[in-house]
């Protein structure tokens, strides 16, 4: 490779995201992507709610391997792991034995699906979905059957839910919080949006958790902590996603709950540079795409002369659940103030308000979602 010469490990939203930016900046310098997988290109968010737009797993897929390849002038490595990062030298070791040579390197290694500490016969046989090839998995799996459980009321579990339900399945969801999007809406929020859910045809078992999955046949039969027993015919994990740091981590490269990053997205090494799921940039882990197309553009710049540090502005999240349209956008945690509730005919916005009474996040659902735009633009940015 070329003294100049730019590795991305990871072919996913945000090291394609990486890629593009950087080639519209500048047209020779060489990139060259590892992929773990076929490498090809597509948008994760469709998957979870896939059913209801009447999109198969091969029509997910927009373009592949090697048509990326030529579109973005790169060179993508499929079926490629790192095994390690040589700092001193600005070198990788691939699983294959095989050394890649770098200038800059960006880590967009994303998430892994938590896994529930259960017990009992067929907690293997338990699913998620976190990529394209999972999906074609589980939509393998959902043929012929009927009921399904959902462990996880979070983001992803409701949007499942929602499709699923959508397409004619009789779905459960599980979840030891009292609320769907417990981590997202204020309480009355969550029961807005529980029972719109609920008036889809999805039951909710709350404030309570699995604790054991057995087969029954060709049916699972989950005990809760709560004594209630379920029997359906596939249960699918929405618990959370865990950044991938084992990589950085055996590099010594700076980890917390992710990659750890300053404002350039670097990480203590300035040419190792992290973005996506697996980043933790300024003490914020945010596995969105509008935190990924901001933190692309900035690492792009950099690498290409311009030292620019990555800015995100308000970046609402749109909830794909078209039995209660939902947008919201959480408070900073650590920002103290409160809730205010608009109970509306055909919807609910609830503002949040530091104790100066200034607006920090709202969550919008129903025909209030019509409000975003206008509301969007009193907020402050996440990162200035």
């Amino acid at each position: 490779m070329s003294q100049q010469s730019v590795v991305v490990i990871g072919s996913g939203l945000a090291g394609y995201a990486v890629a593009r930016e950087l080639r519209k900046l500048n047209s020779d310098i060489p990139i060259t992507m590892l992929s773990a997988d076929h490498g090809g290109f597509y948008s994760k968010p469709m998957l979870s709610n896939a059913l209801a737009t009447g999109k198969t797993p091969a029509a997910i897929l927009n373009s592949d391997a090697a048509q990326m390849t030529a579109q973005l002038k790169i060179e993508i490595h499929t079926h490629t792991r790192a095994q390690e990062i040589d700092q001193a030298n600005k070198a990788i070791k691939l699983e294959n034995g095989d050394h890649l040579v770098f200038s800059k390197l960006v880590l967009a290694v994303g998430a892994d699906p938590i896994r529930l500490p259960l017990s009992g016969d067929a907690v293997d046989d338990i699913l998620s979905v976190n990529d394209l090839d999972d999906y074609r998995r589980f939509r393998e799996a959902l043929e012929g059957k009927k009921e399904i459980a959902i462990l996880g009321a979070g983001l992803i579990g409701c949007e499942f839910a929602n499709d699923l339900a959508g397409a004619g399945y009789q779905v459960r969801i599980i979840d030891i919080s009292m609320q769907p999007l417990g981590r997202l809406l204020p309480t009355e929020a969550g029961k807005y949006l529980h029972d719109k859910l609920a008036a889809a045809g999805i039951q909710f078992h709350l404030n309570t958790q699995t604790q054991s999955i057995e087969r029954r046949g060709h049916r699972y039969r989950l005990i809760l902590a709560d004594d209630q027993v379920i029997e359906v015919d596939l249960v699918l994990s929405a618990v959370g996603l865990r950044p991938r740091t084992t990589l950085a981590q055996a590099t010594g490269i700076h980890v917390n709950r992710g990659i750890v990053t300053n404002r350039f997205l670097q990480t203590q090494d300035a040419s190792i540079f992290a973005l996506g799921d697996c980043a933790e940039v300024e003490g914020k882990v945010l596995p969105f795409v509008m935190p990924i197309t901001h933190a692309a553009r900035a690492i792009a710049a950099t690498i290409n002369g311009t030292a620019t540090p990555v800015r995100y502005p308000p970046m609402p999240v749109l909830v794909k659940t078209p039995a209660c349209p939902t947008v919201v956008s959480p408070p900073d945690p650590a920002v103290p103030g409160s809730w205010q509730i608009d109970a509306q005919l055909d919807g609910l916005k609830a503002l949040f308000r530091d104790e100066e009474g200034n607006l920090q996040g709202f969550a919008l659902l129903g025909e209030a979602t019509k409000e975003k735009n206008a509301i969007v633009s009193l907020l402050p940015p996440v990162i200035a």
